[in-house]
């Protein structure tokens, strides 16, 4: 494991609890949380939605970073090979035709219901490797989150594609890179290793699943929780990276 990051504590801990990890590096600066995740998931962008509400709340918000970091749901899928949505999660969990379409329509209800519009029926799932790559694209031109949204919103709600380079230049052309260049990025190598990295990271922590959202380096949130434990974790991470003054009171364990 890479110096710094924090240890695997939080490995076997119950979906909604607060783990603790090991301290990682002080930047007094950036209190930084890393979200492990993959484009296809729809947990993981309701996740990041449920995290923005809480940061929205969050009276240290100026000083938080958010990190997108890749995990990839179906690597072995061959780039640029497609397959219905709901074909796939009945595959993938041996589910019936019907109980799968199910499982998607209460999870578009469930979408509905923190503010985001999903259409998954009729739509399509595929390898996600490139499509992590120009999220680092535009990471290295300071759009990160725009890109990212741009990326969710498409496959979630929109139905584009999010699993060829063509599909992939043009949207990030959208928020503000420039789609020729994306394109020559994505034919050679840019961003690979970084993927790579970043993945392995993810098994290294035990991470076998996402949404996973680590808080400074210091306590880790696995799944798409109610904002208040995202709102329990900032608190929590927030307390430990700076001492409590005289009297302040303990911040409740969630």
């Amino acid at each position: 494991m890479a110096p710094g990051r924090p240890r695997a504590r939080w490995r076997g801990a119950p979906p909604g609890t607060i783990a603790p990890a090991a301290r990682a590096a002080y930047d007094p600066a950036v209190m930084r949380i890393e979200i492990w995740s993959d484009l296809v998931c729809p947990w993981c962008y309701l996740g990041r939605r449920r995290l923005e509400r809480a940061l929205a709340a969050f009276p240290h918000r100026a000083t938080v970073e958010l990190a997108h970091r890749a995990f990839e749901l179906d690597p072995a899928r061959p780039p640029g090979q497609t397959q219905d949505r709901v074909e796939s999660l009945a595959h993938k969990y041996g589910l019936s035709m019907h109980r799968a379409r199910a499982m998607e329509e209460e999870m578009e209800r469930r979408a509905a219901a923190d503010g985001l519009t999903y259409r998954l029926l009729g739509g399509t799932v595929g390898n996600t490797r490139d499509a992590h790559r120009v999220v680092h694209l535009g990471r290295a031109a300071g759009l990160e989150d725009q890109v990212l949204e741009r990326l969710y919103r498409a496959h979630f709600t929109e139905q584009r594609s999010i699993f060829d380079r063509g599909a992939l230049a043009a949207l990030a052309g959208e928020v503000g890179l420039a789609p020729d260049e994306v394109g020559r990025a994505l034919d050679g190598d840019a961003a690979v290793e970084a993927v790579r990295l970043e993945e392995e990271t993810a098994r290294e922590l035990g991470i076998t699943g996402v949404p996973f959202f680590v808080f400074d380096g210091r306590y880790a949130v696995s799944g798409a929780q109610p904002p208040e434990i995202f709102a329990a974790a900032l608190q929590k991470a927030w307390a430990d990276r700076r001492p409590a003054a005289p009297g302040t009171p303990a911040v409740p364990s969630a």
